[in-house]
């Protein structure tokens, strides 16, 4: 059974890629193609918000960045699972923008991910982006069964680069040396982003505030400012908090600033992003809490990242951190989780971990100094969230994160004050992840 279904797949897969490349080469649009060990997708939804203020746009729906996802994106096609109907629809809606000639998107920004050694490649070549980003690399190897070392994953995405479209653009994170070594993978024209003095354009640190209406405690989101040789705009990002969310709107102006487009008014359209549910995304709690809703999924470099966010937050009440395994990291799982543990532990009044591995999270933070009566450890995620819903108090701040086999969404189902809209706020509340 489970040869037919990777036959069938394979069969999909063909289908859709033969036609997403007619179709590229009948209509020709301006392609963007994003990768990196994280936020591509933050990176992506930022991009498609300044680019589509300019141009008709279309972009990757949710994390549709593998080699079936980046085809349906290029025809337009919902992903149709186990619908064989749905599917036979798909090639024929690909076939019908060949037979005709029908209006289409004048860019695309699609995301690129790698599962395997030889993904990006794969994709890469038949895209052939005008721009290329590479958002920023892991230091711990995430899928580690194919990807057996940093230096592997970062091969493979340097592929992208290699790919970029003659009189093509590649697009780094200033702030990551793995990224900026990539340079050396293309002749391509290259610019960068970040907080470092030397990149193309470039946000300042001092100017990054938490932005918090005086008549409400909730907060707003992050207002910061952003210079390039063309010009020098401030940005203000609504609804969530995080670096993720700088360097994506970062990558969004670096690409506006590539296709000389109106600097003031790309940073106007980042006023459209939304950010994707589960990636640091503001949600009001009970009790006049604040939860950051970071439950997409979770590696060391994420963790690290939306921790680092917390301890820079004021808070009224308590600091709590929610922490799920981290899933793919081999033998490099037990000293990872610790180390979440021992910087949860420092910046922490509460720590509570879901899963067998975060124990080792809980270590961590005891190793940190944290009071043993403060760390909670559970079995799954609706019971971290339980918990959390008894103890949380008004003024509190609560980051909710783990990997995605740990669904750590049900904890902040728990906890969220409008539960009823769950559908609208949190990842995977389709159909098909109810029974998972």
């Amino acid at each position: 059974m489970q040869f037919l279904k990777t036959i069938l797949k394979k069969i999909i897969v063909a289908i859709l890629t033969l036609e997403a490349r007619l179709i590229l080469k009948k209509y020709k649009p301006k392609v963007v193609a994003i990768t990196g060990t994280v936020g591509k997708t933050s990176a992506k939804d930022a991009i498609y918000a300044v680019l589509s203020h300019f141009y008709t746009t279309r972009k990757s729906e949710k994390s549709f960045n593998s080699e079936i996802g980046v085809p349906l994106t290029v025809i337009g096609c919902p992903n149709a699972w186990n619908n064989p109907l749905m599917w036979l629809k798909n090639f024929l809606d690909g076939l019908s923008l060949l037979i005709q000639r029908k209006p289409y998107p004048e860019w695309l920004v699609l995301e690129v991910g790698a599962d395997r050694p030889g993904d990006i490649k794969k994709t890469a070549s038949w895209i052939k982006p005008d721009i290329a980003i590479i958002t920023r690399l892991s230091k711990v190897p995430a899928h580690v069964e194919f990807f057996e070392s940093p230096e592997a994953i970062k091969a493979e995405k340097g592929e992208l680069a290699q790919e970029v479209s003659p009189g093509g653009t590649l697009i780094l994170n200033g702030d990551d040396e793995d990224v900026m070594s990539l340079k050396e993978k293309t002749k391509a024209r290259t610019e960068s982003y970040g907080f470092n003095k030397d990149a193309t354009l470039v946000a300042s640190y001092e100017n990054i505030e938490y932005q918090k209406d005086d008549g409400d405690k909730y907060p707003l989101g992050i207002t910061f400012r952003v210079d390039s040789k063309r010009a020098s705009i401030p940005v203000h990002l609504a609804g969530g908090f995080g670096m993720n969310h700088i360097y994506a709107a970062l990558a969004a102006l670096a690409v506006a600033d590539v296709c000389e487009l109106n600097m003031v008014r790309a940073a106007e359209a980042l006023h459209t992003y939304e950010m994707a549910p589960g990636r640091m995304k503001l949600i009001k709690g009970v009790k006049e809490s604040i939860i950051i809703d970071d439950t997409y999924n979770a590696s060391p470099v994420a963790m690290e990242s939306a921790l680092d966010t917390l301890s820079k937050m004021k808070c009224d009440g308590r600091k709590i951190a929610v922490l799920g395994e981290m899933l793919e990291l081999g033998k490099h799982a037990s000293d990872e989780h610790r180390r979440m543990g021992e910087i949860a532990g420092k910046i922490c009044n509460m720590v509570i971990t879901v899963g067998i591995r975060a124990r080792h999270i809980a270590e961590g933070a005891l190793i940190a100094g944290l009071s043993e009566k403060k760390i909670f450890q559970f079995e799954n995620s609706v019971e971290a969230g339980k918990f959390l819903e008894q103890k949380i108090k008004a003024g509190d701040i609560a980051l909710v994160k783990g990997s995605q086999g740990v669904r750590m969404e049900k904890a902040v189902l728990e906890v969220m004050a409008e539960p009823e809209k769950r559908k609208e706020l949190l990842v995977r509340q389709e159909e098909e992840w109810s029974f998972r």
